[in-house]
């Protein structure tokens, strides 16, 4: 992995995200074109069982389903780890349903040149990326890998689609630890999945605020908090039981001051691998302190943030432009 010394892996979130919507092959080709190391697709079921590739399972965000009239009667309201959210359901549709439909950007007000390639890719499932992983590792002459993230795993097996299950079916005969990390904001899963024979390597999500899923349908209101568990004593817990963290950036970097904190420097003491999400350029998602003029969407002094970020010696990055990380790299 990454560590002190060495320039952390350039992981594509969600491909090449700022650039090409989502999830889409564009967006995942771009991202290795562009130098990442990995990618980072998400991943959700359907209700025939398939894998695919969406930011959440609520889909009205990324894909045109709302100018379907076929798909208008699926629109519903559910709770999702204590979300209610109304819109439609990758659990709704089967896979071959939601290749009708096509992939559109998320962000279109804050990223109006990915938008013209709305229309452009359909949903993919996580079979039709390992290929495109293995196309480009074939291209460039060397191993690039992913970062399998394991979304809403409570909410899936509730509805009989248990994501581990599934997940270790799919990506046996191609993972491999040196290209396969798996994510997820619940430690269950991880555990499930590494218990049938993956072989990747475990990294924990940790949320800003708020509690695990997967504990609070365990344990209620008693369940601990993600603060609690990037805590010395809650560090040291982790590294036995799992690789490393992935950490929401402002744990790291101060949203108001850009002062960076101690938090890399102590999940090493741990003995953990540290990740971190997201890094962007655009004013909105930058701390105040590196904001420019002209609103949300321009681009602020995205470089000293990116480097005061790297400077922490973070062992890898996740970032919606991979070009970006190598240019704030170098000299």
């Amino acid at each position: 992995m990454g560590g002190v010394n060495t320039a952390p892996l350039v992981i594509g979130h969600r491909g090449a995200s700022g650039y090409r919507p989502e999830h889409s092959r564009g967006a995942y080709e771009l991202a290795f074109t562009l130098g990442a190391d990995l990618v980072e697709p998400d991943i959700v079921a359907t209700k025939d069982g398939v894998l695919v590739l969406r930011h959440e399972n609520e889909i009205s965000g990324t894909t045109d389903v709302a100018q379907h009239p076929e798909f208008a009667a699926r629109r519903t309201t559910k709770v999702i780890d204590g979300v209610s959210l109304t819109g439609w359901f990758t659990e709704d549709f089967t896979f071959a349903e939601l290749r009708t439909l096509r992939a559109i950007e998320r962000l279109p007000q804050l990223r109006q040149q990915s938008s013209t390639f709305d229309g452009r890719g359909r949903i993919l499932s996580l079979a039709q990326l390992v290929e495109i992983i293995d196309q480009a590792s074939e291209k460039q002459g060397r191993p690039l890998g992913m970062v399998a993230e394991i979304k809403h795993a409570t909410h899936f097996a509730s509805l009989g689609l248990p994501l581990d299950e599934l997940f270790a079916a799919e990506i046996a005969g191609w993972a491999q630890r040196d290209r396969l990390v798996i994510e997820s904001f619940e430690e269950t899963v991880l555990h499930s999945i590494r218990d049938r024979g993956v072989p990747g390597r475990l990294v924990y999500l940790v949320e800003k605020g708020g509690r695990p899923a997967d504990l609070v349908a365990r344990d209620g209101k008693r369940a601990a908090t993600y603060a609690s568990q990037v805590t010395d004593a809650g560090l040291a817990l982790l590294a036995a039981r799992v690789d490393g963290v992935s950490v929401d950036k402002r744990l790291i970097i101060d949203h108001e001051t850009g002062a960076v904190s101690d938090i890399v420097a102590r999940a090493h003491a741990a003995g953990l691998d540290i990740f971190t999400w997201t890094l962007r350029p655009e004013n909105r998602f930058l701390s105040r302190a590196h904001r420019g003029r002209g609103g949300p969407a321009a681009w602020g002094d995205w470089r000293s943030e990116f480097r005061a970020i790297i400077g922490t010696g973070i062992d890898g990055v996740f970032a919606d432009h991979p070009d970006l990380v190598h240019s704030a790299l170098r000299p």
